[in-house]
């Protein structure tokens, strides 16, 4: 994003400046579109019969774009990100945080229902598998494997079946 410019995004396409900024207010919101259109991938309609399989299932299908041109694309977004506000927003706007809704209603369908503990955050669910998952994508701490996702579902799940403290009652510490 830093080499781009509307001049040059303008001048490629054989028009003014003004028709860019006419469609696309900001380069953040030219470079957004051209990544949901051109990039991120599109997702089919779930057809998992539980929420766990349901996350499953995403937790496999991020995995497998993470380890590809999506990944690394994503990757530059966020280190670009970090730098310009407006791309982060607009990433964050336009593309995560449809995805973390998604999951966050599953979640809460689930709790509706009484398939899922009704005292668990689905916000800290959804940071807890998918933060980490962008997290081993930035950083490269170990390989993106669907074992290490399977993995990391199974221990969120664990944690979740009341055999941590938290859903046995035990009162939380306070921060200092």
């Amino acid at each position: 994003m830093r080499d781009l410019t509307i001049e040059g995004v303008a001048s490629r396409a054989g028009v003014g400046k003004p028709t860019i900024y006419k469609w696309w207010p900001t380069k953040a919101a030219l470079v957004m579109a051209m990544f949901r259109e051109r990039v991120a991938p599109h997702f089919e309609g779930s057809t998992a019969t539980s929420l766990e399989e349901s996350i499953r299932m995403k937790v496999d299908g991020l995995i497998d774009q993470f380890n590809g041109f999506f990944g690394k694309v994503m990757a530059e977004l966020i280190a670009e990100g970090q730098s310009e506000p407006a791309l982060l927003a607009e990433l964050n706007e336009g593309y995560i945080r449809l995805r973390r809704a998604s999951t966050v209603a599953d979640i809460r369908k689930a709790q509706l229902a009484g398939r899922f503990p009704t005292q668990v955050d689905p916000e800290l669910v959804v940071d807890a598998i998918f933060g980490s998952i962008y997290y081993h994508m930035l950083l490269k701490l170990r390989p993106l494997t669907h074992d290490y996702g399977q993995a990391l579902v199974d221990q969120v799940f664990r944690s979740l079946s009341g055999d941590g403290p938290l859903f046995r009652g035990a009162p939380r510490r306070r921060r200092a």
